[in-house]
C-alpha cells in the first residue's frame, strides 16, 4: 500500500508548548490598537512577533490568514478625540494612519482583514442576543452583562489580581448592577455625547471584549488557531473574547494557540501613556535601523517581559552586523541542511535566539535566508 502523500503540506509548529497541525490554512486574530496615541516599543513588539508567526507559518507552507481589528469604539477613544477637538471616528482615522505608517516602517506585513468596531456593531447586536437567548447573558437598565465569573476563574489570576486587572482595564467591578463582578458588558447603555446606536435594549456602544469576539466570529466562524496580542491582554481581555465566543457558539476551544508577546518594560515598569515612559517608534527609527529594533524585540523568548535601553538597541545591531558578515561569507557545511535547522528551530517556539546562533555559527545562506525570514533585510 502506498504512504500518504505529504510533499508540500505545512509543516508542524509549537507554540507556548501547544503543537499546532495546520490543514492548509492558518486563522489568526490579532487584537489591534485602540487609535488614540501614537505608537511606541510596547506596541511593536507584539505586532512584530504577530509578523514573524505569520512569517514562520507561511515558511512552513501554510496560507495565513490574518485578521487585525481596530478598537475604534473605546471610551478612552471618545475622551482623546474630545480633548483633541475632533469627532471620534476622524480621530481614530488619523491615528490609524499614523500607526500603519510605523508598522510598515518596521516590516510588519498588512493584514489580510482590518476589522473597525464601528462597522461591527450589528453583529455585537447579534452576540449580545444570542447570549441572552443561551442564559449566557442578561439584560439590566439597557445594558447586556456576560456570566463572566467562570471565564475569570479559569483564566489564571488569584481573585485579587484578577479584580485589580479587571478595573485597569475598564471592566468596572464596582458596578452594583452587575450579578457578579466578573460579569462584563456585551452592550454599553450610552449618554450624551457618547457614540450610540439603537439596540434593542436602548441607544448604546459595545463592550471591548465583545467587539474582538463579535469581529472573530464574523471573519473566521467559531473557532481560530491562534489568537494573538501582547502579554497584557492575556486577562481580561484574551479571557473573555474566548469566553464569550465559546459560550455563543457552543464550540470550545475558541483558540487552539495563543501568542502573548512579553511585556516592554523601561526601568521595571510597563510601557504605557500613563507611566509616562513611551519610547515612540518614530523617533526610534529616527536615529536607527528598523532592522535593528526589529531585531531587539526579537532576540528573546517571545513571552518574555524585557525592559527597553539603547544599550539593548546597541547590541541588536551589533548582532545584526554579526549576521550581515555571516550572510556574506561561504557555507560552514552544506547550507540546505544548515537552512532546514534555523527553520526547525523558529517552528520550535519562535525560537530566534537559537536561529540567530544558527545562522551565524553555519553562515551562508543559512544567515541570508535567515535574515529574510525574519524580515531585517
Amino acid at each position: 500500500m502506498s504512504q500518504p502523500e505529504t510533499a508540500g503540506l505545512p509543516g508542524l509548529v509549537t507554540l507556548g508548548g501547544t503543537t499546532l497541525p495546520l490543514v492548509g490554512r492558518a486563522r489568526v486574530y490579532a487584537c489591534g490598537i485602540t487609535p488614540y496615541d501614537v505608537t511606541h516599543v510596547g506596541h511593536a513588539a507584539a505586532f512584530v512577533w504577530i509578523d514573524t508567526l505569520a512569517r514562520v507559518l507561511r515558511a512552513g507552507g501554510a496560507e495565513v490568514i490574518m485578521c487585525r481589528n481596530v478598537t475604534d469604539v473605546d471610551d478612552v477613544l471618545t475622551a482623546a478625540a474630545s480633548r483633541a477637538g475632533s469627532p471620534y471616528d476622524r480621530f481614530a482615522a488619523i491615528q490609524q494612519f499614523y500607526f500603519d505608517r510605523d508598522m510598515a516602517a518596521i516590516g510588519v506585513g498588512q493584514p489580510a482583514l482590518q476589522p473597525r468596531a464601528h462597522a461591527y456593531i450589528g453583529q455585537v447586536i447579534a452576540l449580545a442576543a444570542g447570549l441572552l437567548e443561551r442564559g449566557a447573558a442578561y439584560e439590566r437598565g439597557g445594558q447586556v452583562y456576560f456570566r463572566g465569573a467562570t471565564a475569570a476563574r479559569e483564566a489564571g489570576p488569584d481573585g485579587a489580581t484578577a479584580l485589580r486587572l479587571a478595573s485597569e482595564y475598564g471592566d468596572e467591578p464596582e458596578d452594583q448592577a452587575k450579578d457578579d463582578p466578573f460579569d462584563v458588558a456585551v452592550w454599553r447603555a450610552s449618554n450624551r455625547g457618547e457614540p450610540g446606536w439603537a439596540s434593542p435594549w436602548g441607544t448604546g456602544r459595545p463592550g471591548w471584549h465583545a467587539e474582538c469576539a463579535a469581529m472573530a466570529l464574523h471573519a473566521f466562524g467559531p473557532a481560530i488557531d491562534v489568537q494573538a496580542g501582547g502579554g497584557d491582554l492575556r486577562f481580561p481581555h484574551h479571557a473573555y473574547q474566548a469566553a464569550l465566543a465559546e459560550a455563543f457558539t457552543g464550540v470550545t476551544p475558541f483558540s487552539r494557540a495563543r501568542l502573548n508577546a512579553g511585556v516592554v518594560r523601561v526601568a521595571g515598569a510597563k510601557m504605557a501613556k500613563s507611566a509616562g515612559n513611551l519610547v515612540l517608534v518614530s523617533e526610534l527609527l529616527k536615529e536607527h535601523p528598523a532592522a535593528a529594533v526589529r531585531l531587539l524585540i526579537l532576540d528573546r523568548r517571545w513571552d518574555q517581559d524585557w525592559d527597553f535601553s539603547l544599550a539593548g538597541l546597541d547590541a541588536a545591531a551589533a548582532r545584526l552586523e554579526r549576521l550581515h558578515a555571516a550572510a556574506g561569507r561561504p557555507e560552514r557545511g552544506a547550507s540546505g541542511t544548515a537552512v532546514a535547522a534555523t527553520r526547525a528551530a523558529l517552528a520550535s517556539d519562535l525560537d530566534v535566539p537559537a536561529a540567530l546562533g544558527i545562522a551565524e555559527d553555519e553562515g551562508g545562506q543559512a544567515a541570508r535566508s535567515l535574515g529574510s525570514l525574519l524580515g531585517l533585510w
